[in-house]
């Protein structure tokens, strides 16, 4: 693993280390998965169209539905 420096407001570095704490991580784990996410963003966009672009025209709701009824909950 490869380590980096970063820079940001020390206020700002500590709300996040609080943070973490309450979630039981450490920034450091918090960061790691940020990144991952945010490095596999544009895969993970390309496979959910892609995932679409198969339904579409497959899934059929057979009657439009009324207002009252897309908003029931």
């Amino acid at each position: 693993m490869k380590n980096i420096t970063l820079s940001a407001d020390a206020a700002l570095i500590e709300a996040a280390r609080a943070r973490a704490r309450a979630e039981h991580t450490t920034l450091n784990e918090q960061f790691r998965r940020w990144l991952d996410g945010y490095a596999r963003r544009e895969q993970q966009l390309s496979e959910a169209r892609s995932v679409i672009a198969e339904l579409r025209g497959r899934l059929h709701v057979g009657r439009k539905l009324t207002r009252d009824e897309m908003n029931e909950r």
